[in-house]
C-alpha cells in the first residue's frame, strides 16, 4: 500500500523520471527532428481553429474584432508556450504537463493535470471528427456530388449521430497505433496540402475585401444575446452579452482552442531527437508561422463577408462561394478535410503518449504503456481512438469545445507554477531553454491564462468539476493502489554496455558467444 494517503507528499524526482525512460523496457523509437515536430504542431494548430472558430466567433461574439482575438489568444499561448519550453527541456518526457506536475507538485497534482489532459484531448478529437464530416459534406455537394440522406443527416457539427466522424477517428487511431514514422510521413504530406489551401484563401479572398465589411470594427454590445453568460460577466453584474470589447476576450478566450498544439509538442519528445533543443525550438516556431497565418485569414475572412453571415458549418469555403470563387471553395473545402484530418491525427498521437506515460507510472493501467509492433504504444492509441469515437457520435459533443479549452488553460496555469517552484527548489537542473525575467513572465502568463479562462461560461466550469472530482475517485480507487513511486517500484537494469573490443577486433568472451 502507498505510503502517502493521498500522494500528495510523493514527488517524482527528475533523474528517476529521466531513468525510466532509458530503462525501461517499453521505449519510444526517437523519430522527430525539430522540423517534423513542427509540422507535428501545425497538423493540430492549422484546423478546426481557422476553418470554423473564426467565422462562429466573428458572427456571435466579436465582430470584425475577431482580428484583436487571434492576437490576444497568440500572445496569451506564447507567454505559456515559454514555460512548456523550459519544462520539456528539463524533462523531455511523454507525460508533458502531467509528468512536469509530477516533478514539480507531487502525484495528487500530477494525476489531476493528467485527468485534464485526457479530458482536453478525447474532447478534441471528437469534435474537430464532426466539423470534419460537415466540410466532407460540403466538398462533396461543390463537386455536384448528389449526397445520400443518411449520409447529409449525419454531416452536421451538433446534429444528427456522428457515425461519419466515429470512423475517421477509427481509421486515424488504426494509423496511430502503426507506428511513429509512418505517422510522421502522412502528416508531413497533408499539413503540405492545407498550407497550400490556406494561401490559396488568403490570396484569393484578398482580391474580394470589401473595406465595408469591416465596420463597425467593434459591434455595440447586444445585451442577453448570450444567455449562457460568462464567469467574469456573472462577476462583474453582466449577463452573456456579445460584441463589445467583452466579446472581444471572450472570443479569445474560445479561440485558444485554434493554437492547441505546441503544447502536444511536449507530448512527442520521446519520438525526439535531441529533445531538450528540439522541442523547445519547434514549439516557439509553429507559434509564430501560425500567429501569422491566423491573422492574414481572420481579416480575409471577415473583410470578404458580413461577419453576421459567417456563422455556418463551413464559413471559410462558403464566404468565398458567396463573392462568386467556387473554384477556391473548393480548394478550401478539400484543405480543411486534410487539415483537420491531421488535427486528430496528432491529437490522438499525444492523447496515445499521455496514457502511456501515466500507465508507465501505474496510476492507470499497466498495459497502456506496452509498445506494439510497429514502436507505438498500441494499446493506449486504441483507447484513445475508441473514447473519441464513442464521444463523436454523440450530437452534444460540439458544445464541449469550451471545456477542451478550459482543460488546456488548467494545463497552461501549472507550466507558470511549475517553472518557478523548479527554479527554487531544484536550481542547478539542465535546461535547454530557460524563460527570460522570471518570475515576471510565468506570473504574467498565470494572470492571462486565469483571465481567459473567467471568460468560459459556469456550464462549462460546472462540466469541468464534475470531470475532476470522477478523476478524483479514479485515483483514490485505483491509481493511489498501483502507483510505481507510492510502491517504491525503481525502473529495471538498463542492458549492460557491450564490452570493448581486443585488438583482432572481437570482445572478451567472443568465441564463448558464438563468433566464428
Amino acid at each position: 500500500m502507498a505510503d502517502a494517503p493521498i500522494g500528495r507528499a510523493r514527488r517524482l524526482p527528475p533523474e528517476l523520471a529521466m531513468l525510466r525512460i532509458s530503462n525501461a523496457r517499453h521505449r519510444l523509437p526517437a523519430v522527430f527532428g525539430t522540423g517534423l515536430l513542427i509540422v507535428l504542431a501545425l497538423g493540430v494548430m492549422i484546423g478546426g481553429g481557422i476553418f470554423s472558430l473564426a467565422g462562429q466567433q466573428a458572427a456571435t461574439m466579436a465582430g470584425p474584432a475577431v482580428i484583436v482575438s487571434f492576437l490576444i489568444a497568440a500572445v496569451v499561448c506564447l507567454l505559456a508556450a515559454l514555460s512548456y519550453a523550459e519544462l520539456s527541456s528539463i524533462l523531455p518526457t511523454a507525460g508533458s504537463v502531467y509528468t512536469f506536475a509530477y516533478v514539480a507538485f507531487g502525484e495528487l497534482w500530477a494525476w489531476v493535470v493528467g485527468w485534464a489532459l485526457v479530458l482536453e484531448l478525447v474532447v478534441a478529437a471528437a469534435v474537430v471528427s464532426r466539423v470534419w464530416a460537415a466540410y466532407f459534406d460540403s466538398t462533396l455537394q461543390g463537386f455536384d456530388v448528389t449526397v445520400p440522406s443518411f449520409v447529409a443527416e449525419h454531416s452536421s457539427v451538433d446534429k444528427g449521430t456522428g457515425w461519419i466522424a466515429a470512423i475517421v477517428v477509427i481509421v486515424l487511431a488504426l494509423l496511430v497505433m502503426v507506428g511513429s514514422k509512418l505517422s510522421g510521413r502522412v502528416l508531413a504530406t497533408i499539413v503540405a496540402a492545407k498550407l497550400t489551401a490556406v494561401i490559396v484563401v488568403i490570396v484569393v479572398g484578398a482580391r474580394h475585401v470589401d473595406s465595408a465589411n469591416y465596420t463597425p470594427f467593434v459591434p455595440a454590445v447586444k445585451a442577453g444575446a448570450d444567455d449562457r453568460g460568462t464567469v467574469l460577466q456573472s462577476l462583474l453584474g453582466g449577463s452573456g452579452d456579445a460584441f463589445g470589447v467583452t466579446g472581444i476576450f471572450t472570443a479569445a478566450g474560445i479561440i485558444v482552442f485554434a493554437f492547441i498544439g505546441f503544447d502536444l509538442i511536449a507530448t512527442a519528445a520521446e519520438d525526439a531527437r535531441n529533445p531538450r533543443r528540439s522541442v523547445p525550438r519547434a514549439m516557439l516556431a509553429s507559434i509564430g508561422i501560425v500567429t501569422a497565418l491566423y491573422v492574414a485569414m481572420a481579416a480575409v475572412l471577415v473583410g470578404v463577408r458580413p461577419y453576421g453571415e459567417l456563422d455556418t458549418g463551413a464559413p471559410v469555403s462558403d464566404a468565398l462561394r458567396s463573392v462568386g470563387s467556387g473554384w477556391s471553395a473548393n480548394v478550401i473545402n478539400i484543405g480543411a478535410m486534410f487539415g483537420l484530418t491531421t488535427v486528430v491525427l496528432v491529437v490522438l498521437i499525444a492523447q496515445s503518449r499521455v496514457l502511456f506515460a501515466m500507465g508507465r507510472d501505474g496510476l492507470l493501467p499497466r498495459g497502456l504503456a506496452r509498445v506494439g509492433v510497429g514502436s507505438s504504444p498500441s494499446r493506449a492509441a486504441a483507447v484513445a481512438g475508441i473514447a473519441a469515437a464513442v464521444l463523436a457520435l454523440a450530437p452534444e459533443a460540439a458544445k464541449l469545445a469550451d471545456l477542451l479549452v478550459l482543460g488546456t488553460m488548467f494545463a497552461f496555469a501549472f507550466c507558470a507554477v511549475g517553472v518557478i517552484r523548479l527554479r527554487r527548489s531544484q536550481p542547478d537542473l539542465e535546461r535547454g531553454f530557460r524563460v527570460p525575467f522570471v518570475p515576471l513572465v510565468p506570473i504574467v502568463s498565470l494572470l492571462a491564462t486565469i483571465w481567459l479562462s473567467l471568460n468560459l461560461t459556469w456550464s462549462t466550469w460546472g462540466y469541468f468539476a464534475v470531470w475532476m472530482v470522477f478523476g478524483l475517485l479514479v485515483y483514490l480507487m485505483y491509481g493511489i493502489r498501483h502507483s510505481a513511486l507510492g510502491n517504491r517500484e525503481e525502473p529495471p537494469p538498463a542492458p549492460p554496455e557491450p564490452a570493448p573490443a581486443r585488438p583482432g577486433g572481437r570482445p572478451p568472451g567472443a568465441h564463448r558467444a558464438g563468433y566464428r
